[in-house]
This record gives C-alpha cells, sequence and structure tokens, in this order.
C-alpha cells in the first residue's frame, strides 16, 4: 500500500508530496500473458501482514500454493484437448517450484515450464507488462486500504485485457530491440 514513486509534472517551485502509509499489507499478483493473441490471466493473493499467524504457512509456501492455483487456472483457460502444449516462461523465484506446483503441472501435463537464466528480467516478456501495470495502476498514488490497491489494479489489469493491441505494441518493442543486439553480436 506504500505508493511507488515516479516522476511527475508540478507547479514550479512546489514540489509535489506522497503521503505514506506503515502498513505491511501486500497483494500478490500473477499473471500469464499469451504472446500471439495478447490475452492476460491473473489472479491475485492477498497477503496480511499477520498471514503466517492466520494460516501457519510461510510465506514461500502461501506463494506457491497460489501459483499452483494460478497454473490451474491456466490449465482451464488453455484445455489440453484445444492446446497440445503451453509453454510457460518463469524465472527463477522459490515459489515456481515446490510439491504444490508440481502437482498442479501433475494436473495438467500439456503446461510446460521453461526457466529463464537467473538475473535476466530483459529475457521474459512479462517483465514489460510488469512495469506498464505499475506505472498505470500504483505510482505516485496512496492507497487506504488493501481493497483500494486491489480495485486499482484490478481496473488496469482489465484495461490491459480490453487493450490487446497496447500489450502487443509492449511485447514486440523490445523484443525487436533484443533481436537487433542478437544479431548484431554475432
Amino acid at each position: 500500500m506504500v505508493p511507488t514513486l515516479a516522476a511527475t509534472l508540478g507547479v514550479k517551485g512546489h514540489r509535489p508530496t506522497a503521503g505514506t502509509r506503515d502498513c505491511k499489507d501486500l497483494l500478490y499478483v500473477f499473471c500469464v500473458v499469451n504472446l500471439l493473441s495478447a490475452a492476460l490471466h491473473s489472479n491475485t493473493l492477498e497477503s496480511p501482514k499477520d498471514a503466517k499467524k492466520q494460516t501457519g504457512q510461510s510465506k514461500n509456501r502461501r506463494l506457491q500454493e497460489a501459483f499452483a492455483d494460478h497454473l490451474r487456472h491456466i490449465g482451464r483457460s488453455y484445455p489440453a484437448h484445444r492446446y497440445k502444449e503451453v509453454v510457460l516462461l518463469i524465472d527463477n523465484a522459490p515459489w515456481h517450484r515446490g510439491k504444490p506446483v508440481d502437482a498442479a503441472l501433475a494436473d495438467n501435463p500439456h503446461l510446460k515450464l521453461k526457466r529463464l537464466p537467473s538475473y535476466s528480467p530483459q529475457l521474459n516478456p512479462i517483465e514489460r507488462l510488469w512495469k506498464a501495470l505499475r506505472r498505470r495502476a500504483t505510482h505516485n498514488r496512496l492507497f487506504d486500504t488493501l481493497a483500494d490497491l486491489k480495485k486499482s489494479l484490478r481496473a488496469s489489469l482489465c484495461y490491459f485485457q480490453t487493450m490487446r493491441q497496447r500489450v502487443q505494441t509492449l511485447l514486440q518493442s523490445k523484443r525487436k530491440k533484443v533481436n537487433r543486439t542478437v544479431s548484431a553480436s554475432v
């Protein structure tokens, strides 16, 4: 609920301010983008500051189970009878592996995880969407409650779900730069 700060315009001689809260509630967003159609599928997980006391689970375990639920959601969105293989590019986050994730992949054998090299976010297309989503939903804004943050994120995700051309532009602009870099270094 702490706002992300970014450059902004203001009146000359007056410094813009953004408030802050001492709140440790978190909202995790899981999202997959189809590189061909630019369709988005997302899930959220609220994590209050005392989640470990409430559930008795570690943060990593809660995120593993949420990611496994997200994989099942993707499996329903892209069923095996219509899609022979669905390849998901993921980074090496600790919640992208574990027993709950293995169980979700066993339920959906057509889902294949391809792990990207460590410390290479420029290779992951979803990172460009995350940047645009944060800019649109959270930059220079203070949210009174976790529900307000969730509402803002959902509104921005709905925008990107309906504006697929914008998502394709985000994904393709960087892809061309990466391709030029690869061909120049060969």
